[in-house]
């Protein structure tokens, strides 16, 4: 009985191992799918013709995941002083930050503009400089990105922000704002002489999860063929069938080899 009970434990152990195992293997399997769909919706829209702004975001709090990275092209009017700097954006490892400018359209609603990245000054705390806005109407197009969440605990000085937080934008604005999606700044119509750095395109690259899925299933299953060889080892050693190293038989032998070392040395 004692045997059983100390088996079925190990065998629970093995079954709880291959569960997690499992459920690993599962949740890099969902993260190869995110980063396939992402790869599609690069290949889709990003070098989609620009369309009108309303075709995609019918209202204010639209947010469709299929229109991410497509192109649209808006006319309007900058907001410079309600221009915000979103901190902690890392460009080839460099510290910097990305600038958020309000675009007030015809019809009076605002979208969010984010022109492009600055570098950190001689503090990581604010830019030397920021290119200003073009003055005027002006006609732009970006390709549209989803809000981010709040990161609780995170916090900006005066005129930053610690992420693309779309309400965030709108209580500073003060009037009806897009706060589903933003755009990243693909060109403006007049250009500017000087102008924050464009947005990179995104890597098109799904990374190791497969690869990792597969070894999460591989360990599962060579917890179970570890299980099977202890238990055959252990049945066989019950039985004698085993070899059993003889520690008394190596102590005889070096003891000998020690005496023909002592003769020799002796001649």
């Amino acid at each position: 009985m004692s045997w059983i009970r100390r088996w079925g434990g190990y065998v629970a152990l093995t079954v709880v191992f291959a569960v997690v195992c499992g459920l690993l293997s599962w949740w890099q399997w969902s993260r190869r799918v995110d980063a396939v769909d992402e790869i599609a919706r690069i290949e889709t829209n990003y070098d989609a013709l620009p369309a009108p702004l309303d075709d995609l975001l019918p209202d204010l709090d639209s947010a469709d995941e299929s229109t991410e990275w497509r192109p649209v092209v808006i006319t309007g009017e900058y907001l410079p002083e309600e221009q915000l700097l979103v901190r902690n954006r890392p460009r080839n490892s460099a510290a910097g930050f990305e600038v958020l400018v309000p675009l007030r359209l015809d019809d009076g609603t605002v979208f969010v503009v984010d022109r492009g990245w600055v570098p950190a000054g001689a503090t990581p705390e604010a830019p030397e400089s920021v290119p200003a806005a073009p003055e005027g109407e002006v006609t732009v197009v970006v390709r549209l990105k989803p809000g981010e969440p709040e990161i609780p605990g995170r916090g900006a000085p005066e005129g930053q922000l610690a992420t693309v937080r779309l309400p965030d934008v709108a209580a500073l604005v003060d009037a009806p704002t897009y706060t589903g999606m933003y755009g990243l700044l693909v060109s403006e119509d007049p250009a500017p002489v000087e102008s924050p750095l464009p947005a990179l395109r995104p890597t098109e690259d799904e990374g190791p999860h497969l690869s990792y899925a597969l070894q999460w299933i591989m360990f599962g299953i060579l917890a179970f063929v570890g299980l099977v060889w202890a238990v055959r080892r252990e049945r066989k050693i019950a039985a004698g069938d085993a070899p059993v190293v003889r520690r008394e038989r190596d102590a005889e032998v070096e003891d000998a080899l020690l005496d023909a070392q002592n003769e020799v040395a002796k001649n």
